[in-house]
C-alpha cells in the first residue's frame, strides 16, 4: 500500500481514488509523529531536567540552591517534631517502669527489715549459745589436763649424786696406757643435767706458768673468761683443765718438777682422773715433753703424740694455734675457685736422716714402677716425686732440701722449710698439698704435720697425707676423708694417676669442706677451745648448753586505738584465709631432741658442711637451740596429730592442715622515727589469720612520742629497744619470738592478707629457705670482673629480699652468732645489704635458692616517705657488699632458680615484654 502510494505520488497523484489516499496518508504521518515526540519528551526530558538542576546547585551562592539536596541541621528540623514524640513516648514508658520497681524495692526493704529484727534475735541467741560453749570448753579442757596429769606424771630431773673429795671407791685400772672412759672417767660427776660445768686452774698459781708462752697463755685466758661452760665452783665441776703448754724452752721445768706441780693440784685427787692437760702448739717444733710424765688418769690434748702414749677415745689430738690473738683476715684468704691451680700438688719439706739416700741418682718414672721398693719408703717418695716432677706432665713443685735452715723438728720427721708466709704463698698456687707423715710409725702424729695440715686447709691447697697411721686433730668426731685425701706409703707410684683422676666438683666439695672444718675448729683460740670442750662433752653425752636468745627491752606504749580495715587488705573475695586466732598465742612446740640428738647424730652434726656449727654443732633440719629450742622440719619434735585437715575446698581455707596443723608466725618489723608510717602498716595486720605477735624492732636512739596511741590489731605489739641503729637487729634472735616462723617485713611494706597466708603455706612445705615476695639476682660482671646486684625483672633470680619474708629462727641465732663478724660490720658501715647477707648464710648452709611467692616484685607502700634504697648510692654500695661477701665466703655461695610459686586463686599480671617466663603453680 505505501508503493502504491508513492507510485502515485510520484506520478502525479492522479489515479483511482488519488485524493483520499493522501489525506490517510498525512493523518498516519501525524499520528506517527506525535507518537515519536511523545517518546522524546517522556524519555529524554526528565535527563536534561536532571542535570541541569544538579548543575545549578554548583553555584558559588548556596542561598541560590533550590532543587540540591538539604543538610543535615535542615533534615533534624524537619524531623524534630517526630523524635520529640518518640521520646516522650520513650520517657513516659521508663517512667512507668521506674515507678513499678519502686514500689518492688519498697516491698522487698519492708521484707529485709523484718529479716533483720530476726537475725538480731538470732545473734543475741548465738551469742548465748557461744558462751555455753565456752564453759563447756573450758571444763573440758581442764578435765583434759586432770586426766594427762594422772596418766602421764610429772618427770622431774634426777637428784644430782657428788662423790666424796676422796673418791676412794673408784677402780684403778691396770694400767694407764689402758686408760679409756669407761675405766678412767667419773661420770658420777657429771649427770645429764649438770650442764657440763667446766672448772679452769689459774697457771700463774704454779711455779710452771711462768714458763708458759705468753702469747697462748693471754689467748687461752681470754678464750675461759668468754665461754659458757666454765664454773668457778670447783666442787660441782664435771671436768678440770689446766694449761701446761706451749712452755719456752729456756725456761722449762724439768720433767719430774712438772710431774710434782701437776700432781699438787687442789683436785688431782691422787691419780688426775677426770682432769684434762692442754699442751698448745704455735710453732712446729714443739716438743713432746708430757711423754716423760707420769699424767695418771688425766686426758691429754696436745698436736704430738706416739703411740706408746696416745689412748684413743680418751686423748685429744688438737690443732696448732696459730693465730692467737687474732682474728683470720678473710681478705687474705685465697678465694676457692678455679678449682686448679698453677701446681698439681706441692711439698717442700727437709729429713736430716734420710737425706743421703734422697740425694740419690733419680731413675726414671717407668723405672720406678718397674724396680722393687726401697727399704724406707720415705726414699721411694722422694724419688717418686722427682720422676713426676721431671716428667713434666703437669706442673709439680717439690723440693727436699731447705733453702735456709729447716725447722726444728722430731727424728724421722720433715721439717718445714722458710717463713710461714713463704709457704702459703707457694700453698696459694697448689691445687694439693702433700703431707708426708714420720718415718717412725711409732710417731702418730706431729706439731709439724698438724702445722702443714693448718696452713693447707687455710688456704685452701687439699690435703694428700701420705700414712695412713696417722692421727689427724679431731678424728674421732670428723671425716677427714671428705676434706683430705689419705693415702698409705706404699701407694706412692699411684698418687700421680688418682689425683688426676678427680673431678672439677670433687674438688671444690673437698675444698669448701677444708674451709669449713678450718673456720670451725682450727682458726682461732675460741675454736680450738671449744671443740676440745664439745668433744668431751659429746662423748659422754652430755646436751650442749643452750645458746643465748637476745634479751628484749620493751618500750611502754599505750594501745586501745581501733584498728581500721583497710579495703585492700581486706578485698579476698570468697577467700576465707583462716581463723583469726581468738585464744592466747599458741607458741612453737618445744624441742625434745636434746638428749638423743647427742647420742644419734654425732658426725652428721660435726661434719655438716658447709657451714659454721662449733657453737651448737647441729644441722640446720636439727638445731638444738635453747631450752624453748625451736626446729627445721617434721619428725623433729612433738607434732600435734591430726594432719590432714585442711582437706579440700572450704576446709582447706579454713584450717593449715599438713603435718603441723596449728602453727603460727610472728611478725618482725624494723622501723626508724617513721611513726605514721608505722601505724599504718600495723593497722594493716588487724585480722591477720595464724599471726602470733608483732614485735617492733624500733631502731632510733629516739623513743616512740609519749602521745602516741598505737593500734588494736587482735595480737600483742612488742615494741622492742635497741642499743644502737643497726641493720642487723633485724635478725636478732629475740627471745619474744614464740614461733619457728619469722616474717620479717619493712614498715613501708605493703602486703595483702591472702598473699602473706599464701606465703606462710609455701614457708611451712619448705621450712629450711627463705621464702618472700620480691626477688633479685646477682650477675657477673665480665670487663670488671667482678659481681653486681641486679633488681631488674628477671625470670631467675638467686635473692629474696627480707623486707617482706619468711625464715626460720634458726638462722637468726647464726646470722647474730656463729656469722663471720666482718659481714655485720660492713653492714653498719653501710646501713645496708643486711638481706644480702642473710641470702648469703642460708644458700651457703643449706645450698638451695631462696623461693619467690607471687609475681609481685616491688612492696613498697604508695605515699610513704623514701627510704635508704632510693638513694642513689644504694646499689653501689650492695655492689661492693656482694663482692665483699663472696671474699669472706671464699666463694659465691648464691643460686640461681627459675622456680616461682603462684597460687591458682591470684590473677598474675605479668609485664608485657616478661609474658615469657615460666610460672610453676
Amino acid at each position: 500500500e505505501l508503493m502504491t502510494g508513492y507510485t502515485m505520488l510520484r506520478n502525479g497523484g492522479v489515479g483511482n481514488g488519488g485524493q483520499p489516499w493522501v489525506l490517510r496518508w498525512s493523518s498516519r504521518i501525524r499520528l506517527t509523529w506525535l507518537s515519536f515526540t511523545l517518546f522524546v519528551i517522556l524519555v529524554f526530558f526528565p535527563l536534561i531536567a536532571h542535570y541541569y538542576l544538579t548543575t545549578i546547585d554548583d553555584a558559588d551562592d548556596a542561598g541560590k540552591r533550590i532543587f540540591g539536596p538539604r543538610t543535615g541541621n535542615e533534615l533534624c528540623e524537619v524531623k524534630h517534631v517526630q523524635d520529640l514524640c518518640r521520646i516522650r513516648e520513650s520517657v513516659s514508658e521508663e517512667l512507668l517502669q521506674l515507678e513499678a520497681k519502686r514500689q518492688e524495692l519498697n516491698s522487698e526493704i519492708a521484707k529485709l527489715n523484718l529479716k533483720i529484727e530476726a537475725c538480731k534475735k538470732s545473734i543475741e541467741n548465738a551469742k548465748q549459745d557461744l558462751l555455753q560453749l565456752k564453759n563447756v570448753i573450758s571444763q573440758t579442757e581442764h578435765s583434759y589436763k586432770e586426766l594427762m596429769a594422772q596418766n602421764q606424771p610429772k618427770l622431774s630431773l634426777p637428784i644430782r649424786l657428788l662423790p666424796d673429795k676422796d673418791d676412794a671407791t673408784f677402780p684403778l685400772p691396770k694400767s694407764n696406757r689402758n686408760c679409756r672412759l669407761h675405766n678412767c672417767f667419773d661420770y658420777s660427776r657429771c649427770p645429764l643435767t649438770s650442764g657440763f660445768p667446766v672448772y679452769v686452774y689459774n697457771s700463774d698459781d704454779y711455779p710452771f706458768g711462768s714458763s708458759l708462752d705468753p702469747l697462748i697463755k693471754q689467748a687461752f685466758e681470754a678464750t675461759v673468761r668468754t665461754n659458757v661452760y666454765v664454773t668457778e665452783n670447783a666442787n660441782i665441776a664435771c671436768v678440770y683443765i689446766i694449761l701446761v703448754g706451749e712452755m719456752q724452752e729456756p725456761v722449762m721445768p724439768k720433767p719430774t718438777e712438772l710431774e710434782q706441780q701437776l700432781h699438787s693440784l687442789p683436785y688431782w685427787r691422787t691419780d688426775g682422773h677426770n682432769h684434762l692437760i692442754i699442751n698448745l702448739s704455735r710453732k712446729s717444733e714443739t716438743q713432746n715433753f708430757i711423754y716423760n710424765i707420769s699424767t695418771g688418769r688425766a686426758m691429754i690434748a696436745q698436736s704430738t703424740f706416739y703411740d706408746a702414749q696416745y689412748r684413743p677415745g680418751f686423748d685429744i689430738v688438737v690443732s696448732p694455734l696459730v693465730h692467737a690473738m687474732s682474728e683470720p683476715n678473710f681478705l687474705e684468704i685465697p678465694p676457692q675457685v678455679p678449682v686448679k691451680r698453677k701446681y698439681l700438688f706441692s711439698f717442700q719439706g727437709e729429713k736430716i736422716e734420710s737425706l743421703r739416700s734422697s740425694l740419690q741418682e733419680v731413675r726414671s718414672f717407668e723405672e720406678e714402677i718397674e724396680g722393687n721398693a726401697p727399704a724406707d719408703y720415705d726414699d721411694r717418695i722422694i724419688t717418686t716425686l722427682k720422676a713426676v716432677q721431671d716428667s713434666k706432665l703437669d706442673f709439680v713443685l717439690v723440693e727436699f732440701t731447705c733453702k735456709n735452715q729447716p725447722k726444728a723438728s722430731l727424728p724421722t720427721e720433715w721439717a718445714l722449710c722458710g717463713e710461714r708466709d713463704d709457704r702459703l704463698e707457694l700453698l696459694k698456687l697448689s691445687t694439693f698439698a702433700l703431707i708426708i707423715t714420720p718415718g717412725d710409725t711409732r710417731l702418730v702424729i706431729s706439731a709439724g704435720c698438724t702445722m702443714r695440715l693448718f696452713e693447707a686447709l687455710e688456704v685452701g691447697a687439699i690435703p694428700v697425707v701420705l700414712g695412713e697411721q696417722v692421727q689427724l686433730p679431731y678424728n674421732d668426731v670428723i671425716r677427714w676423708n671428705e676434706a683430705a685425701l689419705i693415702i698409705p706409703k706404699p701407694r706412692i707410684t699411684e698418687v700421680h694417676f688418682l689425683l688426676r683422676s678427680i673431678s672439677d666438683n670433687d674438688l671444690l666439695a673437698m675444698r669448701r669442706q677444708g674451709r669449713f672444718l678450718w673456720e670451725t675448729y682450727f682458726s682461732t683460740s675460741d675454736n680450738v677451745f671449744s671443740t676440745v670442750l664439745a668433744i668431751i662433752r659429746t662423748r659422754i653425752q652430755i646436751p650442749a648448753a643452750p645458746i643465748r636468745e637476745e634479751p628484749a627491752v620493751e618500750i611502754p606504749h599505750r594501745s586501745g586505738k581501733a584498728a581500721g580495715t583497710d579495703p585492700n587488705m581486706a578485698d579476698n573475695g570468697d577467700l576465707d584465709l583462716g581463723p583469726v586466732e581468738t585464744e592466747p598465742p599458741y607458741a612453737s612446740p618445744k624441742y625434745l631432741r636434746n638428749f638423743t640428738l647427742t647420742a644419734m647424730d654425732i658426725y652428721r652434726n660435726w661434719n655438716s658442711a658447709p657451714g659454721p656449727f662449733h657453737l651448737f654443732p647441729y644441722t640446720p633440719f636439727d638445731p638444738v637451740l635453747p631450752s624453748e629450742a625451736k626446729f627445721l622440719g617434721s619428725g623433729t619434735g612433738f607434732r600435734p596429730i591430726g594432719g590432714g585437715a585442711g582437706g579440700s575446698g572450704k576446709e582447706f581455707q579454713a584450717a593449715l592442715g599438713g603435718n603441723v596443723p596449728r602453727e603460727q608466725f610472728t611478725v618482725v618489723m624494723l622501723t626508724y622515727e617513721r611513726e605514721e608510717v608505722l601505724m599504718n602498716s600495723l593497722e594493716r595486720l588487724n585480722g591477720l589469720p595464724y599471726l602470733n605477735k608483732v614485735v617492733v624492732v624500733w631502731n632510733s636512739p629516739k623513743l616512740p612520742s609519749e602521745d602516741l596511741l598505737w593500734p588494736d590489731i587482735g595480737v600483742p605489739i612488742m615494741v622492742v629497744r635497741t642499743e644502737k641503729n643497726s641493720l642487723n637487729n633485724r635478725f636478732l634472735p629475740w627471745d619474744q619470738i614464740d614461733t619457728e616462723a619469722i616474717l620479717s617485713i619493712d614498715d613501708d611494706a605493703h602486703l595483702r592478707h591472702d598473699e602473706i597466708m599464701f606465703g606462710f603455706r609455701v614457708w611451712r612445705e619448705a621450712r629450711d629457705r627463705i621464702v618472700g615476695f620480691p626477688g633479685r639476682y646477682h650477675a657477673w660482671d665480665i670487663p670488671h670482673q667482678s659481681w653486681l646486684y641486679n633488681s631488674n625483672y628477671s625470670c631467675e633470680l638467686s635473692m629474696v629480699l627480707t623486707g617482706a619474708a619468711f625464715f626460720h629462727k634458726y638462722y637468726a641465732y647464726l646470722y647474730s652468732y656463729v656469722m663471720p663478724q666482718a659481714i655485720r660490720d660492713m653492714v653498719d658501715e653501710y646501713i645496708n645489704c643486711e638481706d644480702i647477707a642473710m641470702n648469703f648464710l642460708v644458700s651457703h648452709l643449706t645450698r638451695k635458692p631462696p623461693i619467690k611467692v607471687t609475681s609481685r616484685w616491688t612492696f613498697r607502700c604508695p605515699g610513704c616517705p623514701q627510704a635508704l634504697s632510693h638513694d642513689d648510692s644504694h646499689f653501689h654500695e650492695r655492689h661492693k657488699c656482694i663482692n665483699f661477701f663472696v671474699k669472706v665466703y671464699g666463694y659465691m655461695p648464691l643460686l640461681y632458680t627459675q622456680f616461682r610459686v603462684d597460687s591458682v586463686l591470684f590473677k598474675t599480671r605479668l609485664p608485657h615484654d616478661k609474658t615469657k617466663c615460666f610460672k610453676f603453680i
